[in-house]
């Protein structure tokens, strides 16, 4: 069956990286209604908020008062969702019911003091910066003797449940590997097994060569909307060099990194010129002390928006019930993101 079928008929395809299925449904984008398309104001935010409890200067709500920081500024979350003093505590009855106590670390990372910025409005040397302070929380947290896996993520946007507009991401490190990583810790182990080789680095070059996904490269790293995306416009980056985690990469590939993130984030910005929300993150080997050459770094980008700046695809019915689904076919999804302009929308006016 040519690739060029697939964008008319019901298929699935498989998610290398955690092996489950997804469902594509390319007929359905036929459908006489496809929902209201509608166009968010341009929304106007100030540098700096008096009452924004992530600017520089200001308190927070547990009472500390942020740094006059004039870069990337990282503290122990207020709230966080694991805690490192907590009583050890287990139950197993039956092997129905268990629990066992999760002790952790999170962090909350501003990017800059700048209230009204994003990374995709931000410059790449600033960036870079943000990659930096990455690269320190990684080393000391994951150094830890009781961290055994760390998350690097950032919520953007009020459509991913993120109350605040100050840019910045977050950190959950803890002792178990979470689901996800779990998966793909199984897969790239299993593929390494067998074909003696790295999962990520056939993938992407497969990619390369059929040129039907790739959203953007550079040097360093490769864009794409991976074969077996879930959400609408999903992307994936990858080092082009196989590495565990982010302290390995050299000085020209943290500037390539930064490069593929701000043009990534430009792009998703101009597809319906609004601040496109988004859910990413970090996939980088366990710190468990082990030696994972198995494992290639990459990044998940998860966007809900679908078809405008305020319709978003959602996981319900046969996506909670049986797999995920979607209409429009990833390689739809990269041509477009692909054909988008790096520069930001708000800097062509």
């Amino acid at each position: 069956m040519k690739q060029s079928d697939l964008a008319y008929i019901p298929h699935r395809r498989k998610n290398i990286l955690t092996g489950e299925w997804l469902l594509v449904s390319p007929h359905r984008t036929n459908r006489p209604w496809q929902g209201e398309i509608s166009k968010l104001p341009n929304e106007q935010r100030r540098s700096y908020e008096p009452d924004c409890y992530l600017c520089p200067g200001n308190k927070r709500a547990n009472g500390d008062v942020n740094p006059l920081y004039t870069t990337t500024f990282v503290f122990t979350n207020d709230f966080s969702a694991l805690l490192e003093d907590v009583p050890l505590a287990k139950k197993n009855e039956n092997n129905l019911l268990q629990m066992k106590v999760e002790k952790g670390i999170c962090r909350v990372i501003n990017f800059t003091p700048r209230h009204d910025l994003t990374l995709a409005e931000m410059q790449e040397d600033e960036i870079e910066n943000v990659i930096a302070a990455w690269q320190n929380e990684f080393r000391s947290i994951g150094s830890h003797p009781r961290i055994n896996y760390v998350q690097i993520f950032e919520n953007k946007g009020s459509l991913m449940g993120n109350s605040n507009p100050h840019p910045h991401g977050q950190i959950w490190a803890q002792e178990s590997i979470p689901m996800e990583p779990l998966k793909e810790l199984k897969q790239f182990k299993s593929y390494h097994i067998k074909k003696r080789r790295d999962l990520l680095t056939d993938y992407f070059k497969l990619e390369l060569r059929l040129k039907e996904r790739v959203v953007y490269e550079n040097g360093s790293f490769v864009v794409l909307v991976p074969f077996w995306a879930v959400w609408p416009f999903e992307t994936i980056i990858i080092s082009k060099r196989r590495i565990s985690n982010i302290l390995e990469l050299r000085i020209i590939e943290k500037k390539d990194f930064a490069n593929a993130l701000s043009v990534l984030t430009k792009k998703y910005d101009n597809l319906f010129k609004t601040s496109f929300p988004y859910s990413a993150g970090l996939h980088q080997a366990p710190t468990d002390g082990k030696t994972h050459t198995e494992w290639h770094v990459h990044m998940h980008f998860y966007p809900p928006l679908l078809r405008s700046a305020t319709i978003k695809k959602f996981m319900v019915g046969y996506e909670m019930l049986a797999e995920p689904q979607r209409d429009i076919t990833p390689e739809y999804s990269a041509k477009v993101l692909k054909e988008l302009p790096a520069v930001h929308y708000k800097n062509t006016r």
